[in-house]
């Protein structure tokens, strides 16, 4: 049923016709398993209206939480910087880079110089009109010499950026990058004043559709409409109010209350009783989102590709989306790039649960009876998943001890510092950008510490690549080097699963990231 899935998302995101799904369906014989629901007229679709408070809970948030563009990675965050910011571009529900404070953007052929134009007359929050300096300065901020941005790597091929006049800013790189567009959609690369610093961040001036009123980190903020917001169309409700609620039982008990309008994620092992209450819509969105278990390969015995095989074969994928995701999610392949991606290497056979296939490699590795140690802890069901791993294992005769880890402690004292752990990460919309950020040998999210030389000269390659029959062939072959020498057993993507209230409304919704992208607080309305 993988095919069908695949088709189904394709369509979903508009990237195939009803008749090209329809024609490709019926080739596979398939047209029995469609879902009846599938091409059911969405009520959402409604002209926006405006007005309301719109209250929404999350997870992610932190006492330590702050409006610094720099210290932003969680799904409450995120979801509020964007109520307050803007970037230079925007990923649509296609995951196409749509203008947003730029109007446009150009390259030159080799993809090493780039012109953006801005929209000129937007305002900032303190009345300030939008200009090529703000632009400078704000992507320079993550730049610096002693920067900490997360997006310092992704910047790390700028070698300059300059003006030409008030309303163009031209990038120079060091070698060409076709997809330089997605990055600058950078949820860190939000546009703020030039000279913002120190206390100012917290002020939260942006251009956003909406304006800081207050923000308790880690409990809740509360924004009020941009009367001058430049977007058409945009920035419906009144007043947002998000609250961060860890809890899923709290969450949901929220909603079936009254007393938000929408939280996410939802859970899926109880999803179904939300579907049964009146007034409560589930929403399901494919997504990037994968979970995996990073092994660091110049940590033994990760070092021994046999072994990292054996572990591969050793995991029941179907099973862990069944179990663990109550079936909202599609198996990975052991690789980051899902099926939503322009390049999605579908030609890949699927690896498949194999003990036999475990037991070899592990025999061949010189590994049998070894005890692999995984470090994971309660987040969204990586602790499930493990336990699942650990019996999926056992018929191999591979033994696996879950160390349960505290959550709260878990970024800082495990991920990047175990050599055998529990993740997730958020699909980034570009090949390049996904392989860059996880997988590039100089980045600090490389939590395999993998450095392969073939798989970086592809990289460094393909992105320079302007034909695309020949990008698509590097890409390809970066899947099929991660899948098979890699340090990551990437096993399943997890759909978006949220809940809201059924007078909230939406367009099409994108899966870049969840909560439409983290932009709901600007593309939604509520039923008049």
């Amino acid at each position: 049923m993988t095919e069908i899935k695949d088709l189904e998302i394709l369509f979903k995101m508009g990237k195939i016709t009803r008749r090209e799904f329809l024609a490709r369906v019926s080739v596979l014989g398939l047209t029995a398993a469609l879902s009846p629901t599938l091409f059911a007229t969405s009520a959402h679709a409604s002209a926006p209206k405006k007005g309301g408070r719109f209250r929404m809970a999350l997870r992610g948030g932190s006492t330590a939480d702050a409006l610094d563009p720099a210290n932003m990675s969680d799904d409450y965050m995120i979801n509020f910087k964007n109520q307050l910011r803007n970037c230079l571009v925007e990923i649509d529900h296609k995951f196409n880079p749509v203008p947003e404070l730029a109007e446009s953007w150009e390259a030159t052929p080799d993809a090493v110089k780039w012109v953006f134009k801005l929209r000129k007359g937007v305002e900032f929050h303190n009345g300030k009109t939008l200009d090529a300096e703000d632009v400078i300065y704000s992507i320079n901020y993550h730049r610096g010499k002693d920067s900490k941005s997360a997006a310092k790597g992704q910047l790390a091929p700028v070698t300059e950026i300059k003006a030409d006049g008030k309303y163009t800013v031209i990038f120079t790189l060091k070698s060409g990058n076709a997809d330089f567009p997605f990055i600058m959609s950078d949820h860190y690369l939000t546009i703020s004043p030039a000279g913002t610093k120190g206390a100012d961040w917290e002020k939260g001036i942006g251009t956003g559709g909406y304006i800081l009123e207050s923000f308790e980190p880690g409990v809740r903020g509360f924004t009020k409409r941009n009367p001058n917001y430049w977007k058409e169309g945009r920035a419906h409700f009144d007043e947002i109010e998000t609250i961060h609620i860890a809890d899923l039982s709290a969450r949901t008990n929220a909603l079936r209350t009254g007393k938000i309008d929408y939280m996410a994620p939802a859970d899926t092992r109880t999803v179904h009783l939300l579907k049964k209450i009146p007034g409560i819509e589930v929403i399901v969105v494919p997504s990037g989102l994968h979970f995996y278990l990073p092994m660091m390969i110049d940590v033994p015995p990760y070092d021994n590709n046999d072994v990292r095989l054996g572990l591969k074969y050793a995991i029941d994928r179907e099973q862990m989306v069944n179990k663990s995701l109550g079936g909202y999610g599609r198996v990975a392949n052991d690789h980051p790039i899902s099926q939503m991606h322009r390049y999605y290497a579908h030609e890949l056979p699927q690896r498949e649960y194999d003990p036999d296939k475990a037991k070899f490699h592990m025999k061949k590795a010189g590994m049998e009876g070894h005890t692999f140690k995984l470090h994971s802890a309660e987040e969204i069901g990586w602790l499930d998943c493990a336990l699942l791993y650990k019996e999926h294992a056992a018929k191999a005769n591979i033994n696996i001890e879950v160390i349960r880890e505290p959550l709260d402690a878990y970024w800082s004292n495990v991920w990047l510092k175990k050599p055998f752990v529990s993740s997730q990460l958020g699909g980034r919309v570009s090949e390049d950008w996904m392989f860059t950020l996880s997988f590039a040998a100089e980045s600090t999210w490389n939590d395999t510490h993998w450095k392969h030389e073939r798989f970086n000269k592809l990289l460094k390659e393909a992105r320079a690549e302007l034909n695309e029959p020949k990008r698509r062939e590097m890409y390809v072959e970066m899947q099929r080097i991660v899948r098979d020498e890699g340090g990551s057993i990437v096993y399943m993507f997890r759909d978006w699963v949220e809940a809201a209230s059924s007078k909230v409304k939406y367009g099409k919704i994108s899966g870049n990231f969840i909560a439409d992208g983290c932009r709901n607080s600007e593309r939604w309305w509520f039923e008049s």
